[in-house]
């Protein structure tokens, strides 16, 4: 007889009823807001400022083909609609000679240990030299992301930007190697996602407007020395210092029309010391109108000397460039500033020959300084010796405590 097959029992499919609802999606994690620290190191003119300058898409920090242009960490807030990205602005890393050196050094070591992440800057056009193995062995012992940005990429060719790479890949480390052009913006986008993905999740620290800690009085101080940056010789820019000791939005000129390219007053003080010597407190009295404060030490918000953890700039926007009626009818600003060099004949390079220099050197200072006030500026500067200036901690003070007030 044929065997019988055992009959199956089909197993009921057993499904919802229909509601004539559709089924709620899964919901999506909602990624979290990110905000921390980015240390932007390297060697002098690597461009560092220039970076910081197009991503914040403001000037806040000045720029010049003279090392050493950028004397204290300048915090940059960058907010966006995934993060915010607090840039430290560092001094070029280099060998300290002097106390001004010595403090820079600790400006970039305290950023260093400060920052979520830290960003190592070269100059693409430049050979690998002590340089950059100084660079290399202040991070050498950092365990938080680094990124190598290879600036200036735009006037490289390829095959010696991958073979620098090779080489850097071979010393250390990197959580990123990023080609970029920090004046034309090239991979500057990408650079901003990257770094947004390795801040650790937290809240804003900012307002949305806020873009640096520096104070008015800094900025305009920099501008100026800026100026004189662009024309003086190789050596000078690091015995110069600017100090503002005035600015008045409420004093009167008088009959006269102060704010022509004329109606700059400079002046060469004749306040020579001693070699060796240092200013007393009287004497920085005369030059400041005001005691020299300590620099402040923040805490771990923002744990470098010389930053603040309050915002003093906020956002310009971008405005059409005024016409000469528009000009004419802005307020008046009195601004009166003090340069220092360390030696006569530093003096007389930068006034140059029948006040020349001066003059041109305050005429473009001037013009950027109303810009960004939108008022007219009156701007009286005056030449200042003060030997030895650089290994002065009253005169340092003096000069770093302006970037708060």
């Amino acid at each position: 007889m044929p065997s019988r097959k055992p009959k199956t029992q089909d197993k009921k499919v057993q499904t919802a009823p229909r509601t004539g609802r559709p089924r709620p999606a899964k919901a999506k994690p909602v990624p979290k807001y990110r905000t921390g620290y980015v240390a932007l190191i390297g060697r002098p003119n690597a461009g560092k400022s220039t970076l910081l300058n197009k991503i914040l898409g403001q000037k806040i920090a000045i720029t010049s083909d003279k090392p050493q242009t950028t004397r204290l960490s300048i915090l940059g807030i960058h907010t966006t609609p995934r993060g915010q990205i607090i840039f430290i602005d560092n001094p070029g890393l280099h060998k300290p000679l002097h106390k001004l050196n010595k403090r820079m050094m600790n400006f970039v070591y305290a950023s260093i240990e400060t920052a979520d992440v830290v960003c190592l800057l070269i100059d693409a056009t430049q050979k690998f030299g002590h340089g950059d193995e100084f660079a290399l062995e202040a991070i050498k012992n950092v365990r938080k992301p680094v990124f190598l940005l290879l600036n200036k990429t735009d006037i490289v060719r390829k095959e010696n930007l991958l073979l620098l790479i090779d080489r850097y890949r071979a010393l250390r480390e990197f959580k990123e190697f990023i080609p970029i052009s920090a004046f034309r913006g090239t991979n500057v986008d990408v650079l901003e996602k990257l770094l947004i993905d390795n801040l650790p999740p937290a809240e804003k620290l900012y307002g949305d407007d806020d873009v640096s800690d520096q104070s008015e009085r800094f900025l305009l101080a920099e501008i100026i020395r800026e100026k004189i940056l662009a024309r003086v010789e190789a050596e000078l820019p690091w015995a110069t210092a600017v100090y503002i000791d005035q600015i008045d939005r409420n004093r009167r000129m008088g009959n006269r029309a102060p704010g022509g390219e004329d109606e700059d007053v400079f002046s060469e003080e004749d306040t020579e010391l001693a070699a060796g010597d240092q200013p007393s407190e009287s004497q920085l009295d005369n030059l400041s109108g005001q005691e020299p404060g300590p620099i402040r030490d923040t805490g771990r918000e923002i744990a470098v000397p010389g930053v603040s953890a309050e915002p003093n700039m906020r956002r310009r926007e971008e405005k059409p460039k005024p016409t000469r009626e528009e000009r004419r009818a802005r307020p008046l600003v009195y601004i009166k500033a003090s340069i220092f060099v360390e030696r006569p004949n530093h003096r007389k390079i930068i006034v140059g020959r029948q006040g020349k220099n001066i003059k041109e050197i305050g005429i473009e200072a001037r013009r950027e300084i109303e810009d960004i006030l939108e008022s007219k500026v009156y701007l009286e500067l005056q030449v200042k010796v003060r030997p030895q200036w650089r290994d002065s901690a009253d005169v340092l003070d003096l000069i770093e405590g302006q970037k708060e007030t």
